[in-house]
């Protein structure tokens, strides 16, 4: 469900708009349309309900961080089931103001949108922590290492953060920071689905 160029991959052959809905929460069964895109894969209403029942007692009030935001289908889903805030990013401007109308359609003032490469942003150490964070960023770009090391790195992770991610093999084989725990996995088709939980690294 994420886009961070434009270059040719695994794509839909149409254009136009595709349709996410809102699984559970305050906004259960709403309704949305996205902009679709090359490298955009919306990740599937059974997988995105098994990792948020995995979630469960974990996302209400939790300060959450969507790197590869595409769809969004996950930022909303999290926003609608409590989360006490949220910021997504996505390099597609197209992506980013229709979730900024999504926002103002549902009077949300607890999500944030950002048009930025998750890179780059990351480069920059924090003070906020996050307590969740979602990495399903395009396949064949060599991202989410990357990623996985600048979070853990650049003290962008609370103490027991957890982090979701998609890949294209399987999460034993990844490499991510010692100190994340698999806590579950899932495969549906060729895409990888995984829940880690981050143990601080002195421990």
């Amino acid at each position: 469900m994420r886009k961070r160029s434009s270059a040719p991959k695994a794509a839909p052959s149409h254009g136009g708009d595709g349709q996410l809905r809102i699984i559970g929460g305050q906004w259960r069964s709403r309704q949305f349309g996205f902009p679709m895109a090359h490298g955009l894969r919306p990740t599937p209403n059974r997988v995105r309900e098994t990792l948020f029942n995995w979630l469960a007692p974990h996302v209400e009030g939790a300060k959450v961080l969507d790197l590869f935001a595409g769809s969004g289908a996950l930022f909303l889903e999290a926003l609608s089931r409590g989360a006490g805030s949220a910021l997504a990013l996505d390099l597609n401007p197209q992506a980013i103001a229709s979730l900024r109308g999504h926002l103002q359609t549902l009077r949300c003032e607890n999500g944030q949108l950002l048009q930025a490469d998750a890179l780059a942003y990351l480069g920059n150490p924090t003070a906020t922590p996050f307590d969740l964070v979602f990495l399903d960023p395009p396949f064949s770009q060599d991202l989410l290492l990357p990623a996985c090391k600048l979070l853990e790195n650049h003290g962008w992770l609370s103490a027991h953060a957890w982090i979701y991610t998609e890949s294209e093999n399987s999460p034993s084989s990844l490499g991510l920071p010692g100190n994340w725990r698999l806590h579950r996995e899932q495969k549906a088709g060729q895409v990888y689905y995984a829940l880690w939980q981050r143990t601080p690294a002195n421990n």
